[in-house]
């Protein structure tokens, strides 16, 4: 999955406060909505999410964020959980789910289709191993633009 530059400075900056915690960094975004930069980072953990997590975390990130100068531009800070449509993107988010179902799209077409939905088999060495009513589809890591949980009520 492809990155940019804030991404990996904030995701380098957060994930050693939250190692020893029960708090995993789930995503960060860095996105200009109108005017405005927006810095959002997700965070997840077994019990759920308390609005006093985000407000803890979000007081340490925006002050480790200001020691270390990473965002010159004014921005707004939003911490908050993924929700139940989060997104896959690290190895454990998809060998946590394994035997569900998904959504995957590509950058490049995997069987002439660039979004395929199926079973998360497996993930290792960097590849999905996605069983559809077909085959077994082996989707590289860096070939993988989004993918989230298939949701069943």
């Amino acid at each position: 999955m492809r990155k940019n530059p804030i991404y990996q400075l904030v995701t380098d900056l957060i994930e050693p406060t939250l190692k020893g915690s029960d708090i995993e960094l789930v995503d960060v975004e860095y996105k200009k909505n109108g005017k405005t930069w927006c810095l959002r980072v997700f965070i997840d953990k077994n019990q759920g999410v308390t609005v006093y997590d985000c407000q803890r975390l979000s007081r340490e990130i925006e002050d480790l964020i200001e020691i270390h100068e990473l965002i010159a531009d004014h921005y707004v800070l939003e911490v908050s959980s993924p929700g139940l449509d989060r997104p896959l993107k690290k190895e454990s988010d998809f060998l946590r789910n394994k035997g569900k179902q998904i959504l995957v799209k590509t950058y490049s077409p995997i069987n002439s289709s660039r979004t395929n939905t199926g079973t998360v088999k497996d993930f290792a060495n960097d590849t999905l191993f996605l069983e559809n009513k077909k085959d077994t589809l082996e989707i590289s890591l860096t070939n993988i633009a989004q993918a989230k949980l298939i949701i069943e009520f």
